[in-house]
């Protein structure tokens, strides 16, 4: 039996994380650290590989405790507070925060005052999310599901502006809209600030699954996107597998396959997809037909 497996090539990194990366690598290139703001990207071996070359990852709590120091923001942005912080701590900040999310963060900030509700979609805690609330003072109102529109804090009797974090899903978003619109009772916007490089992926691979018997879908368990792009992949394809790493790899997954198809979240390097291929195709099978 032959086997053929095949990368997506659309995934891997959006440009929001490679930019943030580089600009990470190339200042490691000429100094021997530099601390990060979080995880640079929601992928633990990502992370690590980027540590041995002298990323120090660091909470916010750390920050109040620097001084005279480069500190990374990564590309899902940050609060106010943040860069306030930074300015009393004369801490020089290298602002990766992806072009997308600063347009967000001032579409939020402009659309905030003491009349309108600002509602997000998004997950609670986030960092992207968090930056958000920053634009508010914290006092946008964050839903993750339709069911959140009965239990959280809602007056539909005033007026009510609708943003989405850029990585969650295009339809769950939609619809959050529609149930809004029912029971608004004043002015009512909904801002569809869902990035299109995340959101047409969606489709893609949708089609990319179908086309498979087995998928094996790479991304780390923190990754909010990579939850979204494996749910559209199961959905398409029952066999579909979440893999954080090779070691979780099964050759059981692989008995009697022909095809197998590999594809990952905005936060999976292209290497790590591509050491899922060679081990398969090292482990599952003798007569390999390599696409």
């Amino acid at each position: 039996m032959s086997l053929s497996v095949t990368i997506d090539q659309q995934s891997g990194f959006c440009f929001g994380v490679v930019y943030a990366i580089q600009m990470a690598e190339d200042y490691l290139q000429t100094h021997k650290s530099l601390h990060c703001l979080g995880d640079i990207v929601h992928n633990d071996l990502e992370v690590n590989r980027l540590k041995a070359k002298g990323l120090k990852i660091i909470t916010h709590d750390d920050l109040k405790n620097l001084k005279n120091t480069t500190v990374l923001i990564r590309a899902h942005g940050e609060p106010p507070s943040t860069y306030q912080i930074a300015l009393e701590n004369n801490i020089q900040l290298i602002d990766a925060s992806c072009p997308v999310v600063l347009k967000l963060q001032n579409r939020v900030r402009n659309a905030y005052d003491s009349e309108t509700q600002i509602i997000i979609f998004g997950k609670p805690g986030h960092a992207e999310v968090n930056g958000l609330l920053g634009q508010t003072h914290n006092q946008a109102i964050v839903i993750t599901s339709l069911q959140d529109l009965d239990k959280a804090n809602i007056d539909y009797s005033k007026p009510i502006q609708l943003f989405s974090q850029t990585t969650k899903s295009t339809s769950k978003f939609y619809e959050i809209k529609q149930e809004i619109e029912k029971r608004i009772q004043n002015y009512f916007k909904a801002n569809d600030t869902i990035c299109r490089q995340v959101s047409n992926r969606e489709p893609q691979l949708d089609k990319f699954a179908k086309n498979f018997e087995v998928i094996i879908f790479i991304a780390g368990k923190k990754s909010s996107n990579g939850k979204v792009l494996y749910e559209v992949c199961k959905q398409a394809n029952p066999r579909s597998y979440f893999i954080s790493s090779i070691e979780e790899l099964q050759k059981e997954w692989f008995e009697n396959v022909k095809t197998v198809g590999i594809c990952g979240a905005t936060s999976t390097p292209m290497w790590q997809m591509q050491q899922a291929k060679q081990w398969i195709e090292n482990h599952c099978s003798s007569q390999l037909n390599s696409i």
